[in-house]
């Protein structure tokens, strides 16, 4: 199977539905396709209506291709689906849900639910844990007053540094896999100790060196952890001790949520993180191959409507 490596070649190849149904059949089932609810390869199949029946007796027997991936109930065609991809996955700075709605000729609400369910599949929750140095910052992410109108800000603004935004962590392990720098990133409630420290010590493994800033949250690292502390009020870099690498990513990320998104709901934050943290993680490779990881990520990753605006549980 060849991939498309450039987006002209990828509008051109995904442009016949049966080369697109083709295609993510191979990704999705390398070795033969079996039934998403119960395994079997014992399978009729309809070719016109490109949909497979399990021999076994159960429920939800007959299925397509985009069962059980974020492209389920969908009547949007995979010659955009896979256009979409493509899109975003290699649009450095992000791109709106106007900009897709224009290109693939799709209402703005449409792109904008196709878009949610392409970060959804973004997200990489299989990343190791990270070693060697690491770097731990936390931001927050939420308008700026200044660029308000002035009821707005009455309304939205009711306190001052970060309160009424949204608070994130982030970790940045230098010159990991393949000498490259990686990012794992999490929306958390608060910055208090409880909070913060089980996330490194999930994420980090022990005997590592972290460096913080001097935020008091990140004082009992020091157990299994060559913790050194930079801070700010001080100094921002003494020797290689500094948090300037995942402070770069913060810059990249509320670039692209304030150039492109403008305005991003702390409900939704999360996967707006997974779209930047996969841009950061896979800025080495080149559009082909960022567009086969999430090609081949859509499948467990259902997303629905009501669970997107808050009015059901979502699952992946």
């Amino acid at each position: 199977m060849s991939t498309p490596k450039s987006l002209l070649k990828a509008i051109q190849y995904f442009s016949d539905i049966d080369r697109c149904h083709d295609f993510m059949v191979q990704f999705r089932w390398p070795n033969g396709v079996t039934c998403p609810t119960c395994g079997s390869a014992e399978l009729y199949y309809d070719g016109k209506r490109r949909v497979w029946t399990c021999k076994a007796k159960h429920a939800k027997r007959q299925f397509s291709v985009k069962v059980g991936t974020i492209f389920e109930d969908s009547p949007i065609g995979l010659d955009k689906w896979l256009t979409a991809i493509w899109l975003i996955t290699n649009a450095k700075n992000g791109i709106s849900s106007y900009e897709v709605a224009r290109a693939l000729d799709v209402t703005q609400k449409t792109a904008w639910f196709m878009l949610q369910r392409i970060r959804l599949a973004m997200g990489d929750d299989s990343i190791g844990p990270f070693s060697g140095q690491v770097e731990v910052d936390e931001t927050f992410i939420g308008g700026a007053a200044r660029f308000m109108h002035k009821d707005k800000r009455a309304e939205k603004i009711t306190g001052t540094g970060g309160k009424d935004k949204t608070a994130v962590v982030g970790l940045l392990e230098r010159h990991g896999e393949g000498k490259q720098s990686r990012v794992h990133t999490v929306v958390v409630s608060d910055r208090r100790r409880k909070t913060l420290s089980p996330i490194v010590r999930q994420q980090v493994t022990e005997g590592s060196e972290v460096f913080t800033d001097a935020l008091k949250s990140y004082e009992d690292l020091d157990d299994v952890y060559t913790h050194q502390v930079i801070d700010h009020a001080e100094a921002y870099v003494r020797g290689h001790v500094h948090t300037n690498g995942i402070e770069n990513f913060w810059s990249l990320l509320k670039r692209a949520i304030r150039g492109t998104y403008v305005n991003v709901e702390p409900f939704h934050l999360f996967r707006y993180l997974n779209e930047e943290t996969f841009r950061y993680n896979t800025r080495k490779t080149n559009d082909g191959e960022r567009f086969e990881k999430v090609a081949g990520s859509v499948s467990g990753k259902r997303l629905t409507y009501k669970q997107l605006t808050g009015k059901a549980v979502a699952t992946t």
